[in-house]
């Protein structure tokens, strides 16, 4: 019977990891998994005071307690068998099933020290017992009794433990290992546990309105104010920093078809997933109260005639009228009011969804200028969470010290009014909590004559994304010279910007899976 072994049986219940906060696309989330695991005894056997050198390892009972002047000990013993790779024991506990009804008097596990065999054990040659670890009071009708050793079954191993009864008048029988197969009957050491194992990375996808459940959109606009065709500024763009651009920027106006053959094209790429943020003015040539008062009804309807016509349901971002702030004029017979803004907002989503276009997920792409958020009127822009899918800023920031707009990323995107008041995002998450957030245009710049290192704003960026949990994407605006501003955007214009500007878009926070 020396050669008998434990039997182990485990029971796993299902448990689940929780992050909250930022998460990023790729990382590893530990997923604590609770676990019980029960282990027969290997060996047990009993001894008596009064036949010291007889051997009870066969028997089918083990005996405590002293009836007519005879002391019975029993032993026992369990091996736990390994355990997973950063596995805790939290809880063990002995479990003893009776042979009989029991006595009525305290049960208790001794600690075991020395080797010792269910085959060779007796009285007289018995390991030394430690002190008391655990005990307990079976009632008459109990089946088992159980005590509680979880101060010293704490890790995988072998235990003994040597058990007593205080009954001075009668013993207590209990089940052995033999009473049944010889390996799952008698004594059993149940023990629970939990394994911490790496969970699958996380895998990051946008959903109905394109916002990504972890992670941040990459994206761009290159070749601005040039004449290289946009397609061919992105691809290029996309060669030098090292990533798809996953949100593709451009530009529409008035009467225009779009998106353009060349647009769809860059969609239809399943080597380079992309989705198109189109930037419609639709008031051009006119107003934005016209706009809103159906001047221009026939515009939308034959431009959603287009859009169902060649691009079908694919989702696509739309922007209205970006930087409005900029156009507002405040007298109310100018039909560009930002409540007028607002207006035309309204009518022009509601009428495109009425004429059956459903693939649109709308943007309201501000300036977050802090002379134009500090305005009375600023707050008027807001046509409504109904038609608003993000809430979106364009925003940029000076390398050269001194220079207007100086900073880094956290300028960029938390500028605050004149006068006080929230920063750009504070504001968006207070008032349209539920919104995410684009940065629909940013760039870091310098004067063209005055290149300056732009790394050390690049360097600013990813550690502000993750304090802003609430921006999902990014879209960068390269240029190597703008319109008026006497501006170089690009991420190239001093090799130090483009290794830091590389670094970022490396970053697995980008690593976002289109589904559209």
């Amino acid at each position: 019977m020396g050669a008998k072994r434990a039997a182990i049986g485990a029971a796993a219940a299902v448990g689940a990891a929780v992050s909250a906060g930022f998460l990023v696309p790729g990382t590893a989330h530990a997923a604590t998994t609770p676990a019980i695991r029960t282990v027969f005894a290997g060996d047990d056997a009993y001894v008596s005071s009064t036949r010291t050198t007889t051997n009870f390892g066969a028997a089918q009972k083990l005996v405590v307690g002293v009836a007519d002047g005879e002391t019975k000990t029993s032993f026992v013993r369990f091996t736990t068998g390994s355990f997973p790779a950063g596995a805790a024991v939290s809880n063990a506990r002995l479990i003893l099933p009776f042979d009989g009804k029991p006595s009525l008097d305290r049960i208790t596990a001794y600690p075991v020290t020395g080797a010792w065999s269910e085959s060779t054990i007796t009285a007289a040659n018995q390991p030394a017992i430690g002190s008391a670890i655990s005990s307990a009071v079976p009632n008459s009708s109990d089946a088992t009794v159980t005590l509680d050793l979880s101060k010293v079954v704490t890790q995988a191993g072998t235990y003994s433990f040597a058990l007593r009864s205080s009954s001075t008048t009668a013993a207590t029988r209990i089940l052995s290992a033999e009473s049944g197969d010889g390996k799952t009957a008698g004594p059993r050491l149940v023990m629970n546990y939990a394994v911490t194992e790496p969970a699958q990375p996380q895998t990051c996808t946008t959903g109905a309105l394109l916002v990504p459940n972890c992670g941040v959109l990459w994206g761009a606009a290159a070749g601005g104010f040039t004449d290289t065709p946009r397609d061919t500024a992105l691809k290029n763009w996309e060669a030098t920093t090292g990533r798809t651009s996953t949100i593709y920027h451009t530009y529409h106006k008035g009467d225009e078809k779009f998106p353009t053959k060349a647009e769809i094209a860059m969609t239809q790429d399943p080597a380079h997933p992309r989705v198109l943020l189109l930037n419609w003015k639709v008031a051009y040539g006119s107003t934005w109260a016209k706009v809103a008062a159906g001047e221009k009804d026939a515009r939308i309807d034959a431009w959603a005639n287009y859009v169902k016509a060649n691009y079908g349901t694919q989702k696509f971002f739309l922007a209205l009228h970006h930087e409005p702030e900029n156009d507002v004029q405040t007298a109310a017979s100018s039909g560009m009011t930002a409540k007028d803004y607002a207006a035309m907002y309204r009518h022009v989503i509601q009428r495109l969804r009425a004429d059956g276009v459903t693939n649109a997920v709308n943007v309201l792409a501000y300036m977050g200028n802090e002379k134009w958020m500090a305005q009375s009127w600023w707050k008027d822009l807001y046509p409504g969470d109904d038609v608003v899918d993000w809430v979106g800023l364009d925003s940029y920031v000076s390398v050269e010290s001194g220079q207007y707009h100086y900073g880094g990323f956290a300028d960029l995107i938390d500028r605050k009014p004149t006068g006080g008041g929230l920063g750009f995002y504070d504001w968006s998450v207070t008032n349209h909590p539920s919104k995410p957030i684009m940065v629909a245009e940013w760039g870091m710049y310098h004067r063209e004559a005055r290149p300056t290192s732009k790394a050390a704003a690049y360097d600013t960026v990813l550690p502000e994304l993750a304090k802003h949990p609430k921006v999902k994407a990014i879209v960068y605006f390269d240029t190597a010279k703008d319109d008026t501003g006497d501006r170089n955007i690009a991420v190239d214009s001093t090799p130090d910007s483009l290794t830091a500007f590389r670094k970022v878009a490396a970053s697995p926070i980008f690593n976002v899976n289109l589904k559209n």
